[in-house]
């Protein structure tokens, strides 16, 4: 199972919870899809369109920022963080 971090904004979506785990060992797009079904409307809150991720976030799989978009490989051991974007300064 993958381990997905969801961010405090985003925790509407998953009842409060900060972790949620759905299966691995295929895409990031699947795993979106999974975890749509434990946390309904996050997807839209992931997903851009429906076609990339959301411009907004930072995705991390195991420490690692991604650079594949929906198609990045996900193993079925990962961690996996989504990180909304700071904004702000000058």
């Amino acid at each position: 199972m993958v381990t997905v971090f969801i961010p405090n904004a985003f925790r509407k979506f998953s009842g409060g919870r900060e972790q949620v785990q759905v299966p691995g060992g295929t895409s990031l797009r699947r795993v979106f899809e999974a975890l749509e079904t434990e946390c309904p409307g996050i997807r839209d809150q992931l997903m851009f369109e429906g076609r990339i991720v959301h411009p907004g976030l930072a995705i991390f799989v195991d420490d690692e920022q991604i650079t594949q978009g929906l198609i990045e490989q996900i193993p079925e051991d990962a961690t996996v963080r989504i990180l909304p974007a700071m904004g702000g300064g000058r």
